[in-house]
C-alpha cells in the first residue's frame, strides 16, 4: 500500500458520464474506458466501491414519466441505476475484476440485496462493490446514496467523477472566464449552492468529517493519482485548509 493516501474508496459516477456523445444510453468506449481506470486502481490493492447515477437511462424514458408523481419517477430512476450497475459489472467482469452488485431494491435473480456487514466483507476480500438501487427510498439522489453508503462502509474519501477537471464559479462550458476553485469548505457549497453535491450528501460528509474530491475521469490515469494523493481537482472537506 506504499504511495497511497486512501485504501478504500467510494467511487459516485453520473449516469450521464457514461453516455458519450450519445443522447441517452450507454457508450460501450467510456464504460470501457472507465472499467479500465478502476482496474487500475484496483490493482493497486485498493478497496472500490461504487454508487452510479441513472441519468443516461432515465433521459431516454423521462418523457413517458412526465405527469407523474415524483415518487414513482424516482423509482424508475432507481431501476436506471440497475442498468448501469449491471452493465459495469459485467466490464469489470470482461476485465478479469471480481465485482459484486448490492442493490437496495430487491431483485435476487440479479443481485444481492445491500447488507452493510457483506458489503465491506465483499471490499476486504478484493472485490469491487457497485451499489445500485439508490438509497432504496423516493425523494433522495444517488448523490445522498454515495455519501450514505460511504459512511457506512467506513470510506477515507468521495470520489466524484465528472466530465471537467473540478469546480468552478460558473459551468466553464458555458463561461471561458469561470473561475477554478481547488479548495471549498462544506458551507461554502452549501451556502453559496455551488453545484458539487446536493445538500442532503452534503450535510452527511460535513457532519462525519469526511472529504469529497471532485475531479474528472475523462483524462486517463486521473483515478489512480487521485488514490496516491496527487492535488488534482477541487477538495471539499471542513474549515481547516
Amino acid at each position: 500500500m506504499a504511495g497511497l493516501k486512501y485504501k478504500r474508496v467510494m467511487l459516485k459516477l453520473s449516469g450521464e458520464a457514461l453516455m458519450g456523445k450519445k443522447d441517452y444510453g450507454i457508450d460501450l468506449d467510456v464504460l470501457l474506458a472507465v472499467a479500465q481506470e478502476i482496474k487500475e486502481v484496483h490493482q493497486r490493492q485498493v478497496e472500490i466501491a461504487v454508487v452510479i447515477g441513472g441519468g443516461n437511462i432515465y433521459r431516454g424514458i423521462s418523457a413517458a414519466a412526465h405527469g407523474m408523481d415524483r415518487a414513482t419517477g424516482d423509482y424508475m430512476g432507481m431501476l436506471a441505476t440497475m442498468l448501469n450497475a449491471l452493465a459495469l459489472q459485467n466490464m469489470l467482469e470482461r476485465q478479469k475484476v471480481n465485482t459484486r452488485v448490492l442493490t437496495a431494491l430487491e431483485m435476487k435473480e440479479l443481485a444481492e440485496p445491500y447488507i452493510r456487514r457483506r458489503a465491506t466483507r465483499h471490499l476486504e476480500k478484493g472485490r469491487v462493490v457497485i451499489f445500485g438501487g439508490g438509497t432504496g427510498n423516493p425523494y433522495f439522489t444517488t448523490d445522498t446514496a454515495a455519501a450514505l453508503r460511504a459512511m457506512e462502509i467506513h470510506a477515507d474519501v468521495i470520489l466524484k467523477a465528472t466530465k471537467v477537471d473540478g469546480v468552478y464559479t460558473e459551468d466553464p462550458m458555458k463561461n471561458k472566464d469561470a473561475v477554478f476553485l481547488s479548495e471549498l469548505t462544506y458551507l461554502d457549497v452549501l451556502q453559496k449552492r455551488i453545484k458539487v453535491m446536493d445538500s442532503t450528501a452534503i450535510s452527511l460528509c460535513m457532519e462525519n468529517n469526511l472529504p469529497i474530491i471532485v475531479f474528472s475521469m475523462m483524462q486517463k490515469g486521473n483515478l489512480l493519482k487521485v488514490v496516491e494523493g496527487e492535488r488534482i481537482g477541487t477538495i471539499v472537506r471542513g474549515g481547516e485548509r
